[in-house]
């Protein structure tokens, strides 16, 4: 069905309403109007990774850990694989007349905001902290969750519109201050992919102010970009109580009614929360006119109608079986496995099933189904945790020890007060002194990285892992066995100590219900690590502005002057891959349409694996350019051990584009330094890899 098409069905429907039932089509949980044959609809559902919070859904890793992947086409096939889940449950719930919270096929994913803070609590839920990386899989993910048939499998949402990240809170009082040329080089460009590229159905403002205007009332956010220059078609939905923060906490309206007001007139189509109950009061009050509601109206029921709710299709044949099938648990399988970043390696891993007797297992993350989960997760049929894996795959061949070692995040003052001696530890010790070698599992949780409301505190308030575990990891680090730290975190954490002693560093993120099993496949060899960081590793907070300043100066990689402890795009394998040659070739298509870059790449290393390689820009001309470089390409390649390849990567013409300080995006040069490699060009990789970046001038 075209958009006109159902935009026309949308407005003869609701020019049958009385305005009574046009006002609460406009609440998250519209009633049902059975003298027209409208079922009730609640458009609040999540699927970040997953159908969430309805069930048993396929559970993929975190968002943070996908982008880790550097894999846009599997981000697509997740999608797909979410929205088609989710019309299998929506099937099968609406015809029992289940139509409540969650139950609805309006996804209120992907979060695209970009990870500027690694305190941000919600970090975890992004695609990073490159706007070009979360734009690459953002589209790919709105477009998998869409799909290409006659009607929207699902209805994808980007949020939140827009520069949106922390303090968690102070979310609904703050006023996050951005200049014109950050938000047009930094914090809109995957908004306007989203909208422009993948079409995306809807999008969610967030609760802060924006340069004094709140984001789900926002001229300039909302007109002037979204529905003005980028010409975005779907419909805006307010986050979660927002609108209530125009009048209790921002104070820009003095009352319900007036919130509602100034909501609806900037076009925010859907209230997720109460305020819009309060529709009808203010246009009895005089200070609404019917036609805002009536637009809103019609874009919602436009959506209705694109989604096919109204009609039969075979989207309707989409049976439950579908849901958690061997399918989707495998590609769930291999976005765990495509995610975990190997941060160091002494030449330890992979470990030999053959040579180990007795292996320990210790960490307060190594047996905690939670670490494996993220947030906006839905429920799995099985979970396997780090420890669990280990034990299955060691089998009756070795003793797997274990021990907690310590809890999560109790006070180091508190737990040991609450201990006369470090009972945990001495059991940690014993653990070691048994064991060949030692996985030292540590990390956050849901809990301690998430949103401000949840059961934490939101955002951290340091790089550093919680004091017990701290202490933990002083200890395991302090015996006389080998030790791969295993970190199940969704931001950046220092891991200095783990670098300078332990064996190997993995990243492992929080890698979706069964991702201990991929932790160990990989700790074996069974397959090489592959995953890149898509956020730097910073040393400690004290490298870092505050985080309620909104400038890009010093932040992100793109902006960072000092050196970190793991750059963006880092990530180790058990082979070597490199790249060995470069040309660009501009190209001229009616005038200058970006161009072509070949890559040779080599395998030098003696075991296959799969790399992330990634194509960087600098621009050698102008003063509105990034500091530093820019990532423009990016595309994963297997290679055998000895194997060499030549690669085409495409950079598009807005990669050769920088921004002045009015926010005009424009090609300002002429002369460009174009690097390619599986990591990115600064000496910190360089250091930690061994290899460099190959690089050539480009004149366009």
């Amino acid at each position: 069905m075209t958009r006109e098409e159902a935009k026309r069905r949308a407005e003869e429907l609701v020019s049958k309403m009385t305005i009574e039932e046009k006002a609460s089509q406009l609440r998250f949980d519209s009633p049902a109007i059975e003298r027209l044959g409208v079922p009730e609809y609640n458009w609040w559902n999540e699927a970040l990774h997953g159908v969430a919070r309805a069930g048993v859904a396929t559970m993929f890793p975190q968002a943070i850990g996908l982008a880790a992947t550097f894999d846009a086409p599997m981000l697509k096939e997740i999608g797909d694989v979410i929205s088609t889940e989710g019309r299998a449950k929506y099937n099968m719930q609406s015809t029992r007349g289940d139509r409540d919270i969650y139950k609805g096929l309006t996804f209120w994913s992907p979060n695209v905001n970009i990870f500027r803070d690694p305190r941000w609590g919600r970090g975890h839920e992004t695609y990073g902290e490159d706007p070009y990386l979360t734009s690459r899989m953002g589209v790919s993910f709105v477009r998998g969750i869409q799909g290409d048939g006659e009607y929207l499998k699902a209805a994808a949402c980007a949020k939140h519109f827009a520069v949106h990240s922390g303090p968690e809170p102070e979310r609904h009082t703050f006023n996050a201050i951005a200049s014109r040329k950050d938000m047009e080089e930094t914090y809109l460009p995957a908004f306007e992919a989203c909208v422009k590229e993948a079409d995306v159905e809807a999008v969610m403002g967030a609760y802060n102010r924006t340069n004094d205007e709140p984001c789900c009332a926002h001229e300039v956010l909302m007109n002037e970009y979204l529905r003005g220059k980028w010409g975005f078609r779907g419909h805006y939905v307010s986050d979660c109580w927002a609108i209530k923060d125009f009048h209790e906490n921002h104070k820009i309206t003095s009352e319900p009614k007036y919130s509602v007001k100034l909501a609806l007139e900037k076009g925010c189509d859907v209230n997720c929360g109460c305020t819009y109950e309060r529709i009808l009061e203010a246009y009895e009050a005089g200070i609404l006119e019917e036609k805002y509601i009536d637009r809103s109206c019609v874009r919602l029921f436009t959506t209705r109608f694109l989604l096919g709710l109204f009609d039969k299709s075979e989207l309707d044949e989409i049976p439950y079986d579908v849901v958690e099938c061997k399918e989707h648990i495998n590609l769930s399988h291999k976005a765990a496995k495509e995610s975990i970043v190997m941060l160091k390696n002494d030449g330890i891993l992979p470990l030999k099933k053959s040579d180990i007797k007795t292996i320990g297992v210790i960490g307060p993350n190594a047996n905690n189904r939670t670490s494996l989960i993220g947030n906006y997760h839905g429920t799995s049929s099985r979970y396997i945790t780090v420890l669990e894996a280990i034990q299955d795959y060691m089998g009756e061949d070795a003793r797997v020890l274990y021990s907690e070692g310590s809890h999560m995040w109790m006070d180091t003052v508190e737990y040991l007060s609450k201990h006369d001696k470090p009972d945990l530890l001495a059991e940690c010790s014993a653990v070691c002194e048994r064991s060949d070698v030692v996985l030292l599992v540590v990390g956050l949780d849901e809990v301690l990285e998430g949103e401000e409301g949840d059961a934490g505190p939101g955002d951290k308030v340091t790089l550093e892992l919680p004091k017990p575990q701290k202490m933990l990891m002083e200890h395991i680090l302090a015996q006389d066995k080998p030790v791969i730290v295993l970190n199940m975190a969704g931001s950046s954490i220092d891991l200095r100590a783990a670098q300078d002693k332990a064996a190997a560093v993995l990243q492992c993120w929080y890698p979706g219900a069964r991702g201990g099993k991929d932790i160990a496949e990989i700790i074996f060899g069974e397959v090489s690590p592959s995953g890149k960081l898509p956020v730097t590793f910073y040393n400690s907070i004290d490298e870092l502005p505050d985080i309620h300043d909104y400038s890009m100066k010093n932040r992100t990689y793109r902006y960072f002057e000092g050196t970190p402890l793991y750059p963006f795009g880092y990530g180790l394998t058990y082979g070597n891959c490199v790249a060995t040659d470069i040309s660009v070739n501009v190209l001229d298509n009616n005038g200058f349409d970006g161009a072509e870059v070949t890559v040779k790449v080599k395998n030098i290393g003696d075991t296959a694996t799969e790399d992330a390689l990634q194509v960087y820009i600098r621009d050698e001309d102008s003063t509105f350019a990034v500091r530093n470089h820019s990532l423009c390409a990016f595309g994963r390649v297997s290679l055998n051990a000895g194997e060499e390849k030549t690669v085409t990567l495409k950079i598009e013409k807005r990669e050769f584009t920088s921004v002045d300080e009015e926010g005009n995006r424009d090609v300002f040069a002429k002369n460009f330094t174009v690097f390619a490699g599986f990591s990115q060009p600064d000496a910190r990789s360089e250091e930690l890899t061994g290899n460099k970046c190959v690089k050539t001038s480009v004149t366009i």
